[in-house]
């Protein structure tokens, strides 16, 4: 971003150019209101190279998916930055302070910067995850169905998903890592038994990979149990630094703190929406694009309405 950005005036600045942001600045785009998308280029998806799930664009890439979003937003003027919004503060609009350029000023504005994952601190998960290791079953379930499959378990929550994964393999096996097995429930223990998932407690010191293909999972006791998929819980990290210092209310909740909506993506901060993961860790792609419709579709009513009222009261 050069010079001539310096103090300019959008009706709205989306921060955040993934699915949830890009989407938004379509709809924005089409409605005819001046619109900058500021991308850091960190999408969540970037380890994956395919997405599934959603229709017409099932296993697509990621790096695929944006880059078609980006030339679609730029045939109706919408611009777009790699930047990195570093601070934002209200004076009626707003002004967007940018890491590499000058503040702009925004009417509106839309926070779509989703969330980091913080992987589970066991050698090999990190450098496999987007591949062999995996988080969600809906977005890569059927690409590894009927393999061996391994789920790290992260807390007794990861029960849940070893259940669910049990769905798409029927050669599961539940690594309790560093959870007791006395933490799991009769319950646990009986949709574990029904399931067919196997339960191997121990922690485990390391995933194995050969030929950069994953084999197996090691146990600190030196046993190795042959796995090809290997499921984990990384920790969800909401990026919404933005909303907060803004003053947004935000909801804590198991995986991290997302801010208070209404069903548009309106904040508690007048003037500011939210799409995307930054208002939920479960947010899909398919999801993250149709919460960033409802919020530019909500904005193009708001900035009309308003301006007609200026109209008549002025």
């Amino acid at each position: 971003m050069n010079g001539t950005y310096e103090n300019e005036t959008y009706d709205v600045v989306v921060v955040g150019g993934g699915a949830a942001g890009l989407s938004a600045a379509l709809v924005l785009g089409r409605a005819r209101n001046r619109a900058l998308v500021v991308d850091a280029g960190e999408p969540r998806n970037a380890p994956s190279s395919h997405m599934q799930g959603y229709l017409s664009r099932d296993g697509m890439s990621p790096a695929e998916f944006l880059a078609l979003g980006r030339d679609e937003i730029a045939r109706y003027g919408v611009e777009l930055v790699r930047d990195r919004v570093t601070d934002v503060t209200r004076d009626g609009d707003f002004t967007v302070v940018l890491d590499g350029g000058p503040a702009v000023r925004a009417r509106r504005l839309i926070v779509a910067t989703g969330l980091k994952d913080e992987m589970p601190d066991v050698p090999g998960v990190a450098e496999r995850f987007g591949r062999d290791v995996l988080h969600c079953p809906f977005c890569h379930g059927w690409e590894v169905r009927d393999e061996p499959f391994g789920v790290l378990a992260s807390s007794v929550m990861s029960v849940h998903q070893a259940l669910m994964v049990s769905q798409w393999s029927k050669d599961v096996t539940l690594f309790l890592h560093r959870v007791a097995e006395a933490e799991l429930s009769d319950q646990d223990l009986r949709r574990l038994a029904a399931a067919g998932v196997g339960v191997v407690s121990g922690e485990v010191a390391e995933l194995v990979a050969e030929d950069d293909r994953l084999t197996g999972v090691r146990l600190a006791d030196g046993s190795t149990h042959a796995r090809s998929v290997v499921f984990v819980a990384p920790r969800p990290m909401p990026q919404t630094g933005l909303l907060e210092r803004l003053g947004a209310e935000m909801n804590e909740t198991p995986f991290g703190a997302y801010p208070v909506i209404d069903p548009t993506g309106l904040t508690t901060v007048p003037g500011v929406w939210a799409a995307g993961n930054a208002i939920g860790f479960a947010e899909q792609v398919v999801h993250a694009a149709s919460g960033g419709y409802r919020a530019a579709a909500a904005i193009v009513g708001d900035l009309r309405m308003s301006d007609l009222d200026a109209a008549v009261d002025g």
